[in-house]
């Protein structure tokens, strides 16, 4: 009986199926729709027609311009600063010194209306924007300086821009 062939048995392979594949597959499409749902819903923008406004020579306020304040930093630690747009500011521009007296004082002070204004529009901790002009001719000390008046006053949201409108360039050259 030993000449008689055996049974050849089929190697059982195993049941599992692995899906680790298709739960990735299924993350990434329940992300995409998400972000496409997200998209897809419409944005609108306002448009300042004018109208509100009692006269029409006013040029439209723009948004964020309550918020923003520009510090132009020149030779002989010269500073000059002003609140909004400069062709129509909320505050006209003047010469700052630095220190606790000179433009600390005005940060803390415009800060603070800002966001006691802008938690009473429900939308807290909203602050002024600084935009720092430093010049060519001005110096790295004054830079600095700003930067640690920036730091003391609590300013968040700061920006140092060394480009000048035409505007501006008539400006810190006159005073």
């Amino acid at each position: 009986m030993k000449n008689l062939p055996q049974k050849v048995r089929s190697k059982k392979l195993s049941s599992r199926v692995d899906l680790t594949a298709m739960v990735s597959v299924s993350f990434l499409l329940i992300i995409f729709f998400m972000v496409v749902g997200e998209l897809s819903k419409p944005k609108a923008m306002e448009y300042d027609n004018g109208q509100d406004r009692e006269c029409c020579d006013c040029p439209p306020r723009h948004y964020g311009e309550n918020r923003s304040i520009t510090i132009m930093l020149g030779e002989n630690n010269k500073m000059i600063y002003y609140m909004g747009i400069l062709n129509s500011p909320i505050i006209s521009p003047k010469e700052i010194k630095y220190g606790k007296d000179g433009i600390r004082q005005e940060l803390l002070k415009r800060n603070k209306s800002m966001l006691e204004y802008s938690a009473a529009l429900g939308k807290p901790g909203r602050g002024i924007t600084v935009v720092i002009k430093p010049t060519k001719k001005s110096n790295f000390k004054n830079l600095v300086d700003i930067l640690d008046e920036m730091q003391i006053a609590n300013i968040d949201s700061y920006a140092i821009i060394p480009e000048f409108t035409a505007e501006e360039t008539k400006l810190i050259a006159s005073k």
